[in-house]
């Protein structure tokens, strides 16, 4: 299953001089492959270039600890990781050789642990001793045939990219650096190719077409600057191309190659050499959003310019995933995608439930997905989603313009803690034209959820490049918007801040005081306590016809069995599939009450915190007992 185009004959002994190396640096996780190393590397193949991948990461990775590792990959806003590079990559003009961001943002770190005085030692340590040390050992083997070095970028890899790639063409100056991935996007690899002279190219969109194309220009001795997508520095100036259109069948491409990558874990001892791996496969079906094309979410920086929905067959999707189970020993599949193709509920879940594999998968997904569509998915093997719930309030989420109803967020924790289904999510706070009332009615709410899954954190928005907040500011009355103050500790003055970041200081108007949200906060805080004692809470019934027990296990030393009957019992069912409203309830009944006893009956069952009320929609927040339906 290739795709790839295969190389001019005339061309073939010039492209297989072109030996190139594209490597993926810290901070990438180290848990799983790159996606964008074993893709590209399966392209270039392709097109006749001999090409190898440099998971570097795990280098790092074995040298510190993954223990310590980890956690300098799981923070995107604060720049620690590209920090901890600066002086490598920089020398004499990093802004901050004395260390001054551990103090200057001594609580933002307080998630690495320690003390501030442990944690100053240990990350001036790291970047003092290991990560030279690092470095000169990455730099000692493996380049001497090498012509091209390929850096993939996504958030913290800059800095750590930059040192490498100065470190190479100290010792092989006829080496040529190319710069690419999110990074690297529009005016950021623009600027980046202006100021930072490790950088001799940069890809400032998608990389499928143009770095092969960049490689077949090298190797015939020509100009690449030309070619779309492409930009190149020229004296003090930087002359970029455009990049073209995304590419639109993604069945074309190859399947990524990450041999490599269990190689060198292997080898490092970051992975057990077994026959049965549990490594997370990193997989795409889709790029751009659907929904983002309609109505992109106001915070959203993803798809800068890639925004047009395109995705892969289901069948295509069935081949790969069974190729790469086949060829990596491991039945876990992580999708990069940034939202879920719905035709895949007809096509690709049911295949795969019909095939009886035996995947693991997660995916992004929007929140709107029914229940049927949720035991559509477990059935065929999703074990996890992400679904960007992002508020439980739907006012504020009609300030997000997120498309949904908080009763249909709610909807979805219960019927994925059903299906036993991970869900991944955050609360987000700090719109323009929130009130103090939306906020206190979330915090009312989190105790009665208290037996369906937590967000992960709950906090303000980022403000990122290529949102509607940063590039329509004047709509949504942003006051002041400035790179992110940590940019600052990281790159030197000739380094324009405002076109490389892509986090954001801002102040906005018609915002809510962080105050306002102290006691969501503390709501949130106490439900993810909660889930993390292993004492979990529940709300369950059991149902016949005209009979209804709910047992409520939610809140300690309160537990309690209600019972239902007759009209009651029949009300709460029908709130049970989805949101319902109290007319639709009454005609689904088809029993002769008054829609105004309906109404009293479904404020009653949310008064006992047995139903969400969402404006007109009411939805029942207990889970039936009986699992497996």
């Amino acid at each position: 299953m290739s795709g790839a185009l295969a190389p001019d004959p005339v061309d073939r002994a010039a492209r297989a001089a072109w030996s190139t190396v594209i490597v993926g640096m810290p901070f990438l996780d180290s848990g799983q492959p790159s996606i964008q190393l074993g893709l590209l590397k399966a392209v270039v193949e392709g097109y006749g270039f001999p090409v190898r991948t440099l998971h570097a990461n795990l280098d790092f990775a074995a040298r510190l600890g993954v223990d310590r590792y980890r956690p300098l990959c799981e923070h995107r806003g604060w720049l620690v990781g590209d920090w901890l590079f600066s002086v490598a990559a920089f020398g004499n003009a990093a802004p901050d050789p004395d260390g001054r961001l551990v103090d200057d943002f001594a609580d933002e770190l307080a998630y690495l642990g320690g003390t501030l005085a442990e944690r100053r030692e240990r990350l001036l340590r790291i970047r003092d001793e290991d990560v030279p040390a690092y470095l000169d050992a990455l730099v000692e083997t493996g380049w001497d045939e090498v012509r091209v070095v390929g850096f993939s970028s996504v958030f913290q890899q800059n800095a750590a990219s930059f040192a490498l790639a100065r470190r190479l063409k100290r010792r092989y100056p006829d080496i040529v650096t190319v710069f690419g991935g999110a990074n690297f996007e529009g005016e950021m690899g623009v600027e980046l190719t202006r100021s930072v002279d490790c950088v001799d190219l940069a890809v400032t969109g998608e990389g499928d077409d143009a770095f092969p194309r960049l490689l077949c220009a090298l190797a015939a001795g020509e100009d690449p600057s030309g070619i779309p997508g492409v930009a190149r520095r020229v004296g003090n100036q930087v002359v970029a191309t455009p990049p073209a259109p995304p590419r639109h069948r993604l069945d074309d491409l190859p399947v990524p190659d990450y041999e490599e990558y269990f190689e060198r874990s292997q080898r490092l001892g970051l992975l057990p050499p077994v026959g049965h791996r549990t490594t997370w496969i990193p997989f795409e079906s889709a790029r751009g959003c659907w929904w983002g094309e309609k109505h992109h979410c106001t915070f959203c920086g993803l798809n800068g310019s890639t925004m047009k929905y395109r995705s892969k067959s289901a069948q295509r999707v069935f081949a790969e995933l069974a190729e790469q189970a086949r060829r990596y020993r491991s039945f876990r599949f992580e999708a990069v995608d940034n939202i879920l193709d719905v035709t895949y509920l007809n096509e690709l879940f049911p295949t795969l439930t019909a095939n009886n594999t035996d995947y693991e998968l997660f995916y992004e997904v929007k929140a709107n997905l029914t229940r049927a569509q949720l035991r559509t998915m477990a059935q065929a093997g999703l074990v996890g989603i992400q679904p960007g719930l992002e508020s439980l309030s739907s006012p504020v989420l009609r300030l997000m313009r997120k498309g949904v109803r908080a009763a249909q967020n709610v909807n979805l924790l219960r019927w994925a803690q059903y299906y036993d289904l991970h869900v991944v999510w955050n609360i987000l706070w700090g719109f323009p034209g929130e009130t103090e009332g939306q906020c206190k009615e979330q915090a009312d709410w989190v105790p009665h959820l208290a037996h369906l899954q937590p967000p992960v954190s709950a906090g303000r928005l980022w403000m990122e490049r290529w949102s509607p907040l940063y590039m329509r500011p004047e709509e949504f009355g942003v006051r002041v918007c400035v790179p992110e103050r940590s940019y600052h500790y990281v790159y030197p003055d000739g380094v324009d801040l405002d076109r490389v970041a892509y986090f954001f200081d801002h102040e906005m108007a018609g915002t809510l005081p962080d105050s306002t949200y102290r006691e969501l906060k503390q709501a949130v805080e106490e439900w993810k306590a909660t889930w993390a004692s292993g004492e979990r809470p529940v709300l369950k019934y059991w149902s016949a016809p005209g009979y209804l027990q709910i047992y409520d296990g939610r809140y300690p030393g309160k537990e309690g069995t209600y019972t239902f009957e007759g009209p009651l019992a029949d009300i709460y069912l029908a709130c049970s599939d989805r949101p319902t409203t109290a007319s639709a309830v009454r005609d689904k009944l088809g029993q002769k009450l008054p829609v105004e006893t309906v109404r009293e009956a479904i404020e009653e069952f949310a008064q006992r915190g047995l139903m969400f009320l969402d404006e007109s929609l009411a939805v029942a927040l207990a889970i039936p007992a009986i699992t497996g339906r």
